[in-house]
């Protein structure tokens, strides 16, 4: 069995970076061009990432704020930010979505 991606260094450092409580609020709308300036593995890696904590039903709240500081109520409402979040960095969406709070 594979370690979680939460434990992959590149792709922690990716949520530390850009979604943490300093950042995460901060939505200026370079995120995506951001990302997508790093290596087509890079962005693989978070593409896949995102996808495997989406699909993970342990991954909740609790992990999410040890990754990002920031706290969600519920795994549902996370969830929904974290599929939201992946439809504007890999999909179509035109803004970056806000956490709660």
């Amino acid at each position: 069995m594979s370690k979680p991606i939460q434990t992959d260094p590149d792709f922690t450092n990716f949520f530390r970076v850009h979604l943490d409580l300093e950042c995460g609020y901060e939505i200026l709308g370079d995120l995506r061009p951001t990302l997508w300036s790093f290596s087509d593995s890079y962005v693989d890696l978070i593409r896949s990432g995102f996808e495997q904590i989406m699909a993970d039903g342990n991954f909740g709240p609790a992990e999410y704020e040890r990754l990002t500081d920031i706290e969600f109520p519920d795994k549902e409402t996370l969830h929904a930010y974290l599929r939201d979040m992946y439809d504007y960095l890999f999909g179509d969406a035109p803004e970056q979505p806000i956490p709660p709070g």
